[in-house]
């Protein structure tokens, strides 16, 4: 067995662990604080029934009501700030949820409906895991992972880091921000990752092809606004290059073949304006301004992820058009909750942005002997009205594998504080522990190498 087998086998082995220690702790809370979960069946009409569970896919409790009326949280930290909490009332127990899942399907489980969710716990503990290690290495203030079903949309994980206990005496939530659902409560520029969307409507629209070439020189100025590019690269650069380079000018000018309208159309139809993505659960409201405020810096910064805001969650479901040869699959994260796709792209502008992904992916983002690809981005946020020079988003956005995905996975670091702060140095990193572990869990073989 190669090294980097040994180390595939060591994520997915920590993860099933932590998921397994994890489980085995809440049997252990669960058969101490009750013998036994009050079936359904034991409640009478007058009785006020037992609030409702909150399952895994596989049926593991993420949320459950003891006999007593004490709400627990059999898998502690993991999944937690999805599940949510509730009020605590001595006499009552959880008598109502206040963040999450708990609050947003209150009314079903007040009523004793319980409700089976779409999330792989092994997998959610294998996003968490990197994830909480992504965001401890490069001190960030805050981090998501989002791992979504590409055919289906079904979210297997939702991750959320700094870890966050339910049970545990809150502190002031303007400060200590752990217990949020970033991944679906926080809207943000999601910089360079639009980059491949942007040249997918390129190629769906005819008016440009991946080697399409650019004159790029590492800055424009459009009115009175400078664009900038990071990466050295060649003057001259084709879509291929734009995309491997991460070119903010290349994208920029040859976003200009096509109108302000063409691409705000294709932004709405990849769900960027849509307020509600996701039926079960409440999701923070996109940002983009309509287009006939789009001037010439607007519609140019537009290209390259800048000028509007979007959540976590809306930008998975958008890349995973591309996972799915071009097919928007709403999000889905309860069971039996599923719906249209609609057509984006045509098969094969999906299939040529994700080679073109593969062949420029950022080496901190492949394991050997498996095709993985996508796209990192470094956005800058705005504090005080102005970009600033010291607060960014690292993101990385890819698909596992990227030949023929199963899953798309996003990753999302706020404010590191590290020496790195770049999308490719460390969000990459996460998305690559993402990935690894979900190819041992799911038994994928290597490929020989040549």
């Amino acid at each position: 067995m190669t090294q980097a087998s040994l180390n595939r086998a060591w994520v997915v082995l920590l993860g099933s662990l932590g998921y397994a220690l994890a489980l085995g702790w809440g049997l252990y809370q669960l058969s101490r604080e009750a013998p036994r979960l009050m079936p359904a069946t034991a409640w009478t009409e007058s009785a006020k029934p037992a609030r409702g569970q909150l399952l895994s896919a596989d049926g593991t409790p993420l949320a459950a009501t003891t006999p007593e009326g004490k709400r627990v949280y059999p898998l502690g930290v993991s999944a937690s700030q999805l599940v949510g909490f509730g009020e605590k009332n001595p006499a009552q127990g959880l008598d109502r949820g206040l963040e999450g899942l708990e609050r947003d399907l209150e009314a079903q489980l007040s009523s004793g409906q319980s409700i089976r969710l779409t999330i792989d716990p092994v997998v959610q503990s294998l996003a968490e895991q990197a994830l909480w290690k992504g965001i401890a290495s490069s001190k960030s203030d805050w981090g998501t992972a989002l791992v979504m079903e590409t055919s289906t949309g079904k979210l297997l994980a939702v991750a959320n880091g700094p870890a966050f206990d339910p049970l545990a005496p809150r502190k002031d939530p303007s400060i200590d921000v752990s217990w949020r659902n970033h991944a679906f409560k926080v809207a943000l520029e999601p910089g360079s990752t639009i980059k491949p969307l942007t040249a997918a409507v390129l190629l769906e629209k005819g008016a440009a092809t991946l080697d399409t070439r650019v004159e790029a020189p590492m800055y424009r100025k459009i009115d009175k606004w400078v664009i900038n590019d990071v990466v050295q690269h060649p003057k001259v650069l084709s879509l291929r290059q734009v995309l491997k380079y991460s070119s903010n000018v290349g994208i920029s000018k040859l976003a200009e073949r096509v109108s302000k309208n063409t691409l705000y159309e294709y932004f709405s139809r990849l769900h960027f304006t849509d307020t509600s993505p996701l039926a079960s659960t409440r999701v923070a409201e996109p940002q983009v301004r309509p287009v006939r405020s789009w001037g010439p810096v607007e519609s140019a910064n537009a290209t390259f992820g800048q000028g509007f805001l979007i959540t976590p969650l809306h930008l998975t479901a958008a890349f995973n058009a591309l996972a799915n040869d071009g097919l928007y699959v709403p999000p889905a994260l309860t069971e039996g909750a599923g719906a249209e796709t609609e057509r984006v792209f045509r098969p094969e502008v999906a299939r040529a942005i994700r080679q073109a992904l593969t062949e420029g992916a950022v080496s901190s983002a492949k394991v050997p002997g498996y095709v993985l690809g996508g796209k990192s981005g470094t956005a800058q946020v705005v504090v005080g009205g102005r970009y600033s020079a010291d607060v960014f988003t690292a993101l990385f956005a890819g698909f596992v594998p990227s030949d023929v995905p199963k899953v798309t996975v996003v990753v999302v670091l706020y404010r590191p504080k590290g020496l790195q702060i770049y999308g490719a140095l460390i969000s990459a990193p996460v998305y690559r522990e993402i990935a690894a572990g979900l190819l041992s869990y799911w038994g994928t073989p290597p490929r020989k190498q040549n």
